[in-house]
């Protein structure tokens, strides 16, 4: 949602006349929201979420300063967290971190989920929302500490999310290796495998894909072209020129400076730039 300002009321009445036990989580963008639920104020700082439920009297404020404000807001059944209810009761109203631990997949989520919202198909919308709620099952369960209330199927989807972010984030370092993903996830190494395994892949060899496709993309990018192509290399964490150009080769079917030439725009030619709006919608 995009707007100027907000005001939601929940009073005891409307509850009676409609109550589809709805739990609610917002993440506000731009703006910054206040929540009144039984006598007690949470004000949202940048990078927080709030979880709340809509059997319960609430009130939410959210104003913008000099851009309009945005918030992403979700709405599902309680009854599909797999939970404690008392203790999805305890973190109602508490503000939920968006930048550390598990809270910046579920943000990152989210906000990739709205604005990308045009390119999904209908069968897309059972796997996204199935992600979407393993990812908050995490989340919820990590700040109530009882991972062993998540299913199992649930608590592993969310570790791979997470080992996949993690090396993601440290392509480029080259000690990047099956055994630091696991210490840094306090793991064993034979745990890890198995997580990849039962997706088909292994550690090492996803690694190096997603390492090859960070240098394929690069050398495809015409404002990389004063970059040799070993300092692109290395930049992915690919240390050894001669291996790296052996598994590009493997990979691409062609050495990384015959990819480069063949993928550079003709002279003369600029390649058009793209500008992607996201949809919002005014209150």
């Amino acid at each position: 949602m995009t707007f100027r300002s907000l005001q939601v009321l929940r009073t005891p009445h409307l509850i009676r006349r409609a109550d589809p036990a709805l739990f609610h989580l917002a993440l506000p963008l731009h703006g910054r929201p206040l929540l009144t639920r039984a006598g007690r104020e949470t004000v949202l700082g940048a990078g927080e979420m709030v979880f709340y439920e809509g059997s319960q009297p609430f009130r939410s404020v959210v104003t913008g300063c000099r851009d309009p404000a945005e918030l992403v807001q979700i709405h599902f059944p309680g009854a599909l967290l797999p939970l404690p209810p008392a203790g999805m009761d305890r973190l109602a109203g508490e503000r939920l971190s968006g930048r550390e631990g598990i809270g910046p997949l579920l943000t990152d989520f989210l906000v990739r989920l709205v604005r990308d919202a045009r390119h999904y198909r209908p069968a897309d919308t059972a796997r996204l929302g199935g992600i979407l709620l393993d990812l908050l099952t995490a989340l919820l369960a990590h700040e109530l500490d009882t991972a062993a209330c998540v299913p199992a199927d649930s608590y592993r989807r969310s570790l791979m999310l997470r080992v996949q972010g993690f090396v993601e984030r440290h392509l480029g370092d080259a000690r990047l290796s099956p055994q630091a993903v696991a210490a840094a996830h306090q793991i064993s190494v034979s745990y890890l495998y198995k997580l990849f395994q039962e997706e088909g892949l292994t550690v090492a060899a996803w690694i190096r894909e997603r390492r090859l496709e960070s240098c394929r993309r690069d050398l495809s990018d015409p404002r990389l072209d004063s970059h040799p192509v070993h300092v692109i290399a290395a930049r992915w964490g690919f240390l050894s020129n001669a291996h790296f150009s052996r598994a590009f080769r493997a990979a691409y079917g062609m050495s990384p400076k015959q990819y480069r030439h063949t993928a550079a725009p003709p002279r003369g030619v600029q390649e058009p730039s793209t500008s992607v709006l996201g949809q919002s919608t005014t209150c």
